[in-house]
């Protein structure tokens, strides 16, 4: 499930990416009668790319950092649920790749984040 729109912006193909693949893990895990966790991990899931989102139209370099730090919040928010779901053992499922998939989206996002900071700090 690739649909790079934006050829340019990694993180922001990957958020997006990452938030189909939450999408269609929300299903199944309903399937399975996992209605509580799974709605919390829909919304922070989805929510990290609508926030990379809105820093790629920030009004300024100040808010674009707020943005991304925000999308790097609910990247840290998605690993707790799928850590939980994980562990928990809620339903029988592997949750490997989406675990490996949000640690690479975080050291991404913390990595914007960092050279954003540090670039604001500059100024």
């Amino acid at each position: 499930m690739n649909t790079d729109y934006d050829k340019e912006n990694v993180v922001l193909n990957k958020s997006f990416n990452f938030a189909l693949e939450i999408i269609e893990l929300y299903k199944i895990l309903k399937n399975k009668n996992e209605f509580i966790i799974s709605k919390q991990l829909l919304r922070s899931g989805t929510s990290i790319g609508a926030n990379v989102e809105e820093a790629n139209a920030a009004q300024s370099k100040k808010d674009f950092a707020t943005k991304m730090s925000i999308a790097s919040k609910e990247a840290r928010e998605t690993r707790y649920w799928l850590r939980l779901l994980s562990r928990s053992k809620l339903v029988d499922y592997d949750f490997e790749k989406y675990l490996n998939k949000i640690d690479e989206l975080i050291r991404i996002i913390t990595a914007i984040v960092k050279t954003a900071q540090t670039n604001l700090n500059n100024n």
